[in-house]
């Protein structure tokens, strides 16, 4: 009996600290992407930041700096929607 208690306890941990906040950082994730529009700054996997110019069901099109380079890339490779960059110069 105390085995069977232990092992429950065991998969219990795995659960909790293992599937449990992977599972949760996924639907972040999914929500993130399901919620970008236009205009919004984000940041790619691969490190690449821009602004998005077009969202289709599975790929976003996005502009890099000044020189307005568009990028085409799948949904899941955007990572973080970065905040809006202001118009104020940073006080040194």
């Amino acid at each position: 009996m105390d085995m069977i208690l232990i092992v429950a306890l065991m998969l219990a941990m795995i659960y909790f600290f293992m599937i449990r906040p992977e599972s949760k950082r996924k639907k972040e994730a999914q929500t993130l992407r399901d919620s970008l529009t236009v205009g919004d700054n984000i940041t790619t996997i691969g490190g690449m930041t821009g602004t998005i110019c077009k969202v289709d069901e599975n790929t976003v099109v996005f502009e890099t700096g000044a020189d307005r380079v568009r990028i085409e890339v799948t949904k899941w490779a955007i990572s973080t929607r970065n905040a809006a960059p202001s118009a104020e110069p940073a006080n040194k």
